[in-house]
């Protein structure tokens, strides 16, 4: 395993801070030397920080402090510290200990590297230490359930029992620049209340397709990566309009894609039962060696698949297929693909993903067919809109990522609508329906806009009416 502190290690790091943070190393050992008084040259009175310790057994753990250090030879008390571990002989294995005696959270000493808790509970290093080519013999220790919680944990499942150190590592952390909500929103919407949802809830409820087609249902195609939350976002629509939390399509974290079989997916009015005049078709997740290749993508762009045609990802699709539609009516066709990206990987999307992602735009901007972006989990990318949803156009943080987004795929950043799914929730909330709506609305409006340039054509004679259903 590499030393690094890796965007994954940040995450968690940030869920233990509640909050999202950037890191900047001020001190590392093999650079700078593993001296204490070089450590307190270079970290003194700088904030708060964490201290990362990387090991020959691919252990790798630490301590915060929200404190700075600042050789005052004494005990400072903090009582948001922690001692950590990430990695356990190379394995994921992430752990928190909380400070239990604030007053002796860290004991700050000129003659010694980061240390934490009475006894001590974890020493990085002392006085002076040196590398011999490919580690340094460490004479700190982690010794937890002193000052900090040991949590069943010991000083071997910490460290994995090596003393002999790759690097040790002390980072500033901070609040990301920019990450205060603006003064005015980056997209603007009325007031977000109960009138105001029932106003989109009516307007969706009563959506019909153009009527000069005879298309009964606007039919949208959902495509994304694995985990992204396509079906969850089915599901999500479906609880707005069923009025509870509805699990009807099974979703949820799994390495390969959940949804095997094609579905048509309809949405019911909750009092009448009555299908609203749009459906959603869930298809297999994208991944880097498997999934649709670009005939399937083309049959599910032209309605050729039936409804629950089972994926099989060792072979392509084929018209042999049983229920093939040799012949599809324009009803049959979608009119608007919606890419489903989870907002908090958007820097580590596969590049292979990607470019699936842009060898299918190929074949819907071959067919004039608008593409819209669900950008999901913005909960997880910006900590005031996870604490209040309705803020979501507020954040630079979401605004800057529907940016990279856009830059991604080449689409306008109107195309790309930030969402939160239903996903631990087991109540409805008001601003999670509201949002949905919100993103729904302007999922129909490109379907519409792609049936109007549809008719302009049959009206200006360059195609017959001919796969229209009557």
């Amino acid at each position: 395993m590499s030393v690094q502190f890796k965007k994954s290690d940040q995450e968690e790091m940030n869920k233990w801070l509640s909050g999202n943070k950037q890191f900047t190393c001020l001190f590392r050992a093999t650079r700078d030397g593993c001296d204490a008084t070089k450590f307190h040259s270079l970290c003194n009175n700088k904030g708060p920080t964490v201290t990362i310790i990387y090991n020959t057994n691919n252990s790798v753990y630490g301590g915060y402090t929200s404190v700075s250090w600042a050789n005052t030879e004494n005990w400072q008390t903090d009582g948001q510290a922690f001692l950590f571990r990430l990695y356990q002989n190379g394995n994921w294995k992430p752990v928190q200990l909380p400070v239990i005696d604030p007053s002796h959270s860290i004991y700050d000493a000129s003659s010694q590297g980061p240390t934490f808790g009475s006894g001590h509970d974890f020493l990085a290093f002392a006085s002076t230490t040196i590398w011999n080519g490919t580690y340094f013999q460490s004479d700190g220790y982690v010794t937890p359930g002193n000052a900090y919680s040991a949590n069943g944990e010991t000083s071997d499942s910490i460290t994995g029992g090596s003393k002999q150190l790759k690097e040790i590592e002390v980072y500033l952390v901070e609040d990301k620049p920019g990450n205060a909500p603006l003064e005015e929103p980056w997209r603007k919407t009325p007031k977000w209340n109960k009138k105001y949802f029932e106003e989109l809830k009516e307007k969706v409820e009563k959506y019909k397709p153009l009527k000069e087609l005879n298309v009964q249902q606007a039919r949208v195609l959902l495509v994304g990566q694995v985990g992204a939350g396509k079906t969850s976002f089915f599901n999500t629509i479906n609880s707005v309009f069923r009025g509870y939390i509805t699990r009807q399509a099974c979703s949820g974290n799994a390495e390969h894609s959940l949804t095997t079989v094609y579905r048509m997916y309809q949405i019911r009015n909750s009092a009448s039962g009555k299908a609203l005049n749009f459906r959603l078709h869930d298809t297999r997740g994208l991944e880097a060696d498997q999934g649709m290749d670009a005939h399937g993508t083309c049959y599910l762009l032209d309605g050729n698949l039936p409804d629950r045609f089972q994926f099989n990802p060792s072979a392509p699709v084929t018209p042999d297929i049983t229920g093939f539609v040799a012949t599809p009516q324009f009803a049959d066709k979608i009119h608007c693909v919606v890419f489903v990206i989870d907002g908090s990987t958007v820097d580590v999307i596969p590049e292979k993903v990607i470019e699936k992602m842009k060898g299918f735009q190929i074949h819907m901007n071959q067919r004039g067919i608008p593409q819209i972006v669900l950008l999901t989990k913005i909960d997880k990318v910006c900590e005031s809109t996870s604490e209040d949803l309705s803020q979501v156009f507020f954040s630079p943080v979401v605004q800057e990522t529907v940016d990279r987004v856009s830059q991604i795929l080449g689409l306008p950043r109107s195309n790309i609508l930030p969402i939160k799914n239903y996903e631990s929730e087991i109540e409805l909330q008001d601003n999670v329906n509201i949002l949905t709506l919100l993103t729904l609305q302007q999922i129909l409006n490109s379907a519409d806009d792609y049936m109007f340039n549809y008719l302009d054509q049959i009206e200006d004679g360059k195609l017959q009416q001919l796969n229209i259903r009557e």
